[in-house]
């Protein structure tokens, strides 16, 4: 395998996706919206004027999806300052294993940069990533493959030897649409998401390990 290996943030690297879900949940609550919080689970993977452009279509919202995203920054800023920027169990541990031993990290989300920044950042893992591509960056957001497209363009390789870990059906379709190889990282204390796009699913960082060092 290629020494290219491309990750997700959000679920990936960082805790945040209950940061999201329970946020636009309890915003469409108040705007007389009575939603599971699995309705958000579709959503997962995609950027933030997808999710909500798609909501104010389906559900005839009144107001501008821009109003919504701030008053989502908000709330979501107000846990984060709470509980800090959380990292995925196992996460920095393989990130700083695969810069050591010569790997190529880019980070391809559908998140605005400056959460990229702040998340890698606090982690103390940014210098390991060569490239950091949002999903503001490209025209369509996962399930399209353009952010990961973008990544090897920046990267100067072919889409073809890149690995991907994603842990949403998004993210993985993207991966594999992208004609890059996908590992779908199945976290145990996360809702459950169809990874059948993924080429090999692990639920563990130790996982990958062991296949890489085969």
């Amino acid at each position: 395998m290629e020494k290219i290996i491309i990750f997700d943030m959000d679920g990936v690297i960082v805790d945040s996706e209950y940061t999201f879900l329970g946020t636009k949940t309890d915003m469409l609550r108040d705007e007389g919206f009575e939603t599971d919080i699995s309705y958000q689970y579709q959503f997962m993977g995609t950027t933030f004027d997808f999710m909500w452009q798609k909501m104010k279509d389906e559900l005839d919202l009144p107001r501008e999806v821009s109003d919504y995203i701030e008053e989502m920054d908000r709330r979501r800023e107000l846990l984060i300052e709470r509980d800090g920027v959380r990292s995925i169990k196992g996460a920095q541990k393989l990130i700083h294993w695969l810069a050591d031993h010569g790997y190529r990290l880019a980070v391809a989300s559908s998140s605005p940069m400056r959460d990229i920044m702040r998340a890698l950042t606090e982690l103390a893992i940014v210098d390991c990533f060569e490239v950091k591509v949002t999903g503001d960056d490209v025209a369509h957001s996962k399930p399209a493959p353009d952010v990961f497209l973008r990544a090897a363009e920046l990267l100067g390789v072919d889409p073809s030897i890149c690995t991907v870990i994603e842990d949403t059906k998004n993210g993985s379709r993207a991966a594999k649409a992208a004609g890059m190889y996908c590992f779908g990282f199945s976290n145990p204390d996360y809702p459950a998401q169809d990874l059948s796009a993924a080429d090999k699913i692990v639920a563990d960082y130790e996982d990958i390990y062991q296949y890489l060092a085969k």
